[in-house]
């Protein structure tokens, strides 16, 4: 069963849809299991694409290239050039595009994304969104709304975006919640897999224990986790509960330290140089249970991450060798963690944490956008 008792509120339809679900996917897979190579879909194979590794996405039977095209870079370029990209990034072996409706002004980048995808077989790449909604009507006003723009008729993935405060899960997972109608989309065939997005420990945690989600998108990078373990308990009960980790802000570096120079307009520093990109993604896909990164949404970055995904031995034994894991160490004294006021607000019990980045493009509370 899918859903957990939670707080002592279960709705009967929702846990029947959790089972039937359940079972559903259990079929998908024996099913898939029996047929040959030839007939099984492309998302469903394995082998590398003009040399982008794939990996399983966690229990389901897709598997996505180890790089995940930042739908929010889109806001970036103008419809043009995101067809240029999208397309480009697909011919060099990239299959996963994610995006959301908070992504942009109005939902450019989903509308630029939906024209950008045109011309591309829809069963050949996995598309992923997101809902900020936290009740049932809204997120299904944002679920149709989605798949309009997007132009297609299935999201291969969709989750619960930004979760932050624990509040926001028992209000999605309750009586007349979100995951009602993401349930009930599901067995309408609107969706295959559900998972979240979530930037404390805290509401990730707890998003994990109460329902049997696909994935669990969070940020997992190097800075983050040496300065103040930050990942450290998701990875461990994802890959407990048998859930995808979806490691976002991969290439982040910390906070912008004090009389160092921007060179980008953003709100956490980002690696630049084609080796520490390298080692970046190989820290994040190192540990057992992350299956993609997701990069930050700048477009020269994104180009670095595809060449140098490349360049990594995703099926070896051991990608977090001792020499790997010291460079990285040491790359990230003197980092400072871009969520540490949000861990502590979340964990001290304090009001709505606000705005933390005034500088950020794309913090607007009480969500902060991958």
């Amino acid at each position: 069963m899918r859903r957990r008792s939670f707080l002592g509120s279960v709705s009967t339809t929702v846990g029947i849809g959790s089972i039937q679900s359940a079972a559903g996917r259990a079929d998908d897979l024996a099913g898939m299991n029996q047929k040959p190579d030839a007939d099984v879909p492309p998302t469903h194979r394995s082998e590398p694409v003009d040399g982008m590794p794939r990996r399983k996405l966690g229990r389901t039977p897709i598997h996505v290239s180890i790089a995940t095209y930042p739908g929010l870079a889109l806001m970036r370029t103008d419809a043009a050039g995101a067809r240029r990209s999208l397309h480009d990034s697909f011919k060099r072996g990239v299959n996963y595009f994610d995006v959301a409706p908070a992504y942009g002004k109005d939902g450019e980048c989903e509308i630029k994304m939906g024209q950008g995808l045109q011309g591309l077989n829809r069963n050949d790449y996995v598309l992923s969104c997101k809902t900020k909604a936290r009740d049932k009507a809204g997120m299904q006003a944002e679920l149709q709304r989605s798949l309009d723009r997007l132009q297609t008729d299935y999201f291969d993935l969709y989750q619960l975006h930004c979760l932050i405060k624990p509040q926001e899960v028992v209000e999605a997972l309750g009586p007349g919640g979100a995951m009602e109608g993401i349930l009930e989309a599901q067995k309408q065939g609107k969706i295959r897999h559900i998972g979240f997005s979530a930037h404390t420990t805290k509401s990730a945690l707890r998003a994990l224990r109460h329902f049997d989600f696909d994935t669990v998108m969070f940020p997992i990078n190097f800075a983050e986790y040496y300065t103040i373990g930050f990942g450290k308990q998701i990875i461990e009960l994802a890959n407990q509960r048998g859930t995808a980790i979806l490691g976002m802000k991969t290439l982040g570096y910390g906070r912008w330290p004090k009389g160092v120079e921007k060179t980008r307009q953003w709100w956490y520093r980002t690696v630049e140089s084609d080796e520490h990109v390298r080692m970046a993604l190989q820290f994040t896909l190192g540990f057992p249970g992350v299956v993609t990164t997701v990069p930050p949404s700048w477009p020269d970055l994104w180009d670095k991450v595809i060449d140098q995904s490349k360049q990594i031995d995703v099926a070896g034994e051991n990608l977090h060798d001792a020499k790997l894991l010291r460079r990285m160490k040491n790359l990230a004294q003197g980092c400072e963690s871009i969520f540490h006021r949000f861990e502590q607000s979340i964990a001290e019990n304090r009001p709505e944490p606000g705005v933390f980045y005034a500088d950020s493009p794309h913090e607007k509370p009480p969500c902060m956008r991958a």
